[in-house]
């Protein structure tokens, strides 16, 4: 019993025992998952999506603010794919350079927002008085439905992609926090943990060698649907006048433009429709396949 006490708090340069590192076990599968079914179609949509952001400066015929002499509201065409719009904007090249709004606040601002959730829902975890006024704020910041914080932060730092940022970093936070939390506690009841304090490891140390690696799992799973519900915090604030500032374009903004323009140029939303379902449908089907992978 002593021996396994101290192979448990064992410094990390020791060699790890099979019974006492069940991460090592599990870290495969979330990999795994994303190589075949559900996880590859997801990766895959993803992929597209990202790649004909990254690549609009060379898809796109025309720059995303640039002006077509005569082409007002024009069909879609050889010319123009998706049409234009009623300013004679291209509506393709739009989209594409919409795309990059959307990967920013997907890629930046949420894992930023995940980032200081767990920071603070590690540190509440473990001790009592931070725990107190963490979940306090978390509450607070759960009160308010995600627009009307969204309609609340634009009255002080006016309409933006700043706007969206602060938004979607406030409405994942808590998210993140309290997930973090409830994780953790359930990890530190777990032998090897509770063995490692016996042993007198301290509280950074049963962190990082044992409860971090355990607590990841429902983490990334979040993170991938905290992704997908960024996308239509974007496309809601937009729609609503609240996020990216014309002329500059966004999917959601453009999915309003298309609706304001229904009657004229119903193909105009097509696109950006299309782009946002996939992205979507992409991170919905990541997230399963990784949350299969932690049931099984």
């Amino acid at each position: 019993m002593s021996e396994s006490l101290i192979d448990v708090a064992a410094p990390e340069g020791a060699a790890p025992r099979p019974d006492d590192e069940p991460d090592q076990r599990r870290r495969p599968g979330a990999r795994s998952a994303l190589r075949r079914g559900k996880g590859l179609a997801g990766v895959l949509l993803i992929g597209v999506v990202v790649a004909l952001g990254l690549l609009a400066p060379l898809l796109a015929p025309y720059g995303p603010t640039e002006q077509i002499p005569g082409a007002n509201l024009v069909g879609p065409s050889g010319a123009h794919w998706l049409g234009t719009d009623e300013v004679n904007r291209d509506v393709y090249s739009r989209t594409l350079y919409g795309i990059r709004t959307d990967l920013v606040v997907v890629f930046l601002a949420v894992p930023i927002g995940a980032v200081i959730g767990i920071l603070v829902g590690l540190v509440s975890s473990w001790w009592t008085f931070t725990d107190v006024i963490a979940q306090r704020v978390f509450d607070l910041v759960l009160a308010f439905p995600t627009l009307i914080l969204a309609i609340a932060l634009t009255a002080f730092v006016g309409p933006g992609l700043r706007t969206v940022f602060f938004v979607i970093i406030a409405v994942e936070l808590p998210v993140f926090g309290r997930l973090t939390r409830t994780s953790v506690r359930t990890v530190r009841e777990m032998p090897y943990v509770e063995a490692a304090h016996v042993v007198g490891a301290g509280s950074w140390w049963q962190l990082r060698r044992h409860v971090l690696p355990n607590s990841w799992e429902p983490l990334l799973v979040q993170l991938a649907v905290s992704m997908s519900v960024a996308v239509f915090i974007e496309g809601a604030m937009s729609f609503l006048g609240l996020g990216v500032r014309p002329p500059h374009p966004s999917l959601g903004s453009l999915i309003r433009d298309g609706v304001r323009n229904m009657y004229d140029a119903p193909f105009f939303a097509v696109g950006p429709l299309a782009l946002v379902v996939a992205l979507v449908l992409g991170l919905l089907l990541v997230s399963q396949a990784l949350a299969e992978a932690r049931r099984s």
